[in-house]
């Protein structure tokens, strides 16, 4: 078992509290976390839904839409095909969408932190241009999530957006904004909470939770996603982690604010494959 990552922990820590861009529970958005999820497969078509309601009770829009980053990372969401294997076509306002997005994080001070952090390990690139090149070529840059096959996929689509194989498997969908709209348009069933062992049931202002959900006709049995966080919380977090390493997977072990999390970051060659928060002592992802 590998003890905690006291450098990222306090790397994380000092992000999560320049995070202005976050939503405060209680106050922008409030959750219904219902009852607790059953037993399931992935792939599973049906299973016992412990939650009858949406998970987001309500969400203040205007704050998100005035906020850039959140703005326009909105936008993105709707740029992709969610099947693999059915190539991606990248558009010129796409491309144009993306860099919008990466100008709007890379002016925040979460982002600045983790570029200064980058450099000082010589992962980054000291130019501003350069690095936002990097990061688009990490999370941007399409590729097969099979060998050989048609460009489907990236890092950005994975981790925020979410895919579906062959119509019984979600992959991805860690972002709590997506899942959000996603419900808000009836697309994403919740089914209720994963408790944590030896834990009590979560509390309405835990930012980060593993939930069950269906969506697309399938079921993901148990995903983790932090809630309330802006985009750039995530992206510097995740990125950082991505270049630290160059194994395939990766977890590193953290204390952010009360929360004891892994940080699981798997590559796809130079790019993102997935990313996500898991709360120890939670069943495996």
């Amino acid at each position: 078992r590998k003890a905690f990552n006291h450098e990222l922990s306090k790397l994380f820590n000092e992000m999560w509290d320049m995070d202005v861009n976050r939503l405060m529970p209680g106050k922008d958005y409030t959750i219904d976390l219902q009852g607790k999820a059953g037993a399931a497969q992935q792939g599973d078509r049906a299973v016992q839904d412990s939650a009858p309601r949406h998970l987001f009770h309500n969400v203040n829009e205007e704050r998100l839409k005035s906020i850039k980053t959140f703005a326009t990372f909105i936008s993105l969401l709707d740029n992709y095909e969610t099947s693999t294997g059915v190539a991606e076509v990248v558009t010129p306002e796409e491309i144009a969408e993306n860099n919008c997005f990466l100008d709007a994080i890379l002016a925040t001070e979460v982002m600045k932190l983790a570029h200064e952090y980058l450099l000082k390990k010589n992962l980054a690139k000291p130019n501003l241009d350069d690095f936002k090149r990097q990061l688009y070529d990490i999370w941007f840059q399409l590729y097969a999530r099979k060998e050989g096959d048609r460009p489907d996929s990236c890092g950005f689509e994975h981790v925020f957006v979410g895919e579906t194989r062959r119509g019984k498997q979600i992959l991805g969908l860690h972002n709590w904004v997506q899942f959000y709209l996603q419900e808000k348009r009836n697309q994403i069933d919740y089914k209720g909470y994963v408790a944590r062992k030896n834990t009590t049931r979560p509390d309405k202002d835990d930012q980060v939770l593993s939930i069950q959900f269906s969506w697309k006709g399938s079921v993901k049995p148990i995903g983790s996603t932090f809630i309330g966080v802006s985009p750039e919380f995530e992206f510097a977090l995740y990125t950082v982690v991505f270049l630290l390493d160059e194994e395939k997977v990766t977890h590193e072990r953290v204390k952010i604010e009360e929360y004891e999390l892994q940080i699981v970051v798997c590559r796809h060659g130079h790019h993102i494959g997935t990313a996500y928060p898991v709360l120890l002592s939670t069943s495996s992802e």
